[in-house]
């Protein structure tokens, strides 16, 4: 594990005292990956299976507004808008970063996939200005400021929603929601706990698609299963609420040329 990724953890984690929710949907994801590839081919840029569930992560929450916002004061304060984040793997695992992409619910599939993609490509060439401050504040730093450093910096950013240039935060630096993929590294399903900074009221952790046998009508077919599970802030929700969000997040799987503000599926697209 990096040097820096260790203190982080050894600094900042202790026993949780929130009240969370955890939860996960497992979704048929046949069509989603058959417009994907459909999608990539007419756009000659690959779209993967996590631009898409930012997509619907994206929309499902622009729907369920309970979630998008933040706690200041003790009170809820709705964001104008959803922003969310995507853990980024660096130096082969050995390091993490955050790349986050604003206005995430007007965007399409395509335009998710580049912000990602952009974001990504900066942070593992190591020409992220920002980060590469973060890191280096966090390298020289003793164990024992890291703890009040990053509740002090993580209050500022995400319950004062104000930017911190000097340690190179921006102001609600992972949005609304955090996303990572297992699947990667061949996991079905994973939980995750709440990064105690981050301050963020979801948590989506997206696992590996499986051939596995369903029932479809009154047949036994083979179709590829994928397992999303979430840590949710019981703050900002309830379990009502939470079935609401997953309620959208299948819709579109069903339906994801909605995610390219589509009414109805593309003439030569054959669900």
């Amino acid at each position: 594990m990096d040097q820096v990724r260790r203190k982080l953890v050894l600094s900042t984690w202790k026993a949780p005292k929130e009240g969370n929710i955890y939860g996960k949907l497992t979704v048929n994801a046949d069509i989603a990956l058959r417009y994907l590839e459909y999608r990539s081919q007419k756009t000659d840029n690959k779209l993967t299976i996590t631009h898409f569930v930012g997509c619907c992560i994206a929309r499902s929450i622009q729907k369920t507004p309970t979630i998008n916002g933040f706690i200041r004061w003790g009170n809820f304060v709705p964001h104008q808008e959803v922003s969310i984040s995507f853990l980024v793997a660096l130096q082969e695992g050995k390091n993490l970063a955050n790349t986050k992409v604003s206005k995430a619910d007007g965007l399409n599939i395509e335009q998710m996939a580049s912000a990602i993609r952009s974001s990504s490509q900066k942070l593992r060439k190591g020409k992220d200005a920002a980060f590469q401050k973060s890191q280096k504040s966090l390298r020289f730093m003793p164990n024992w400021l890291i703890r009040p450093l990053l509740w002090f910096s993580g209050w500022a950013t995400s319950s004062l929603g104000v930017s911190l240039p000097m340690l190179g935060l921006e102001s609600f630096p992972f949005g609304v929601c955090m996303i990572t993929s297992v699947g990667m590294f061949g996991l079905d399903e994973a939980f995750a706990p709440h990064t105690p900074f981050a301050r963020v009221p979801i948590i989506v952790l997206i696992g590996a698609i499986r051939k596995t046998p369903i029932v479809k009508g009154d047949e036994i077919v083979i179709a590829p299963m994928m397992t999303m599970t979430a840590t949710i802030d019981h703050r900002y929700i309830d379990g009502v609420q939470g079935a609401m969000l997953a309620k959208h997040i299948r819709h579109l799987f069903e339906n994801p040329w909605e995610c390219d503000n589509l009414d109805a599926p593309p003439e030569d697209f054959h669900v």
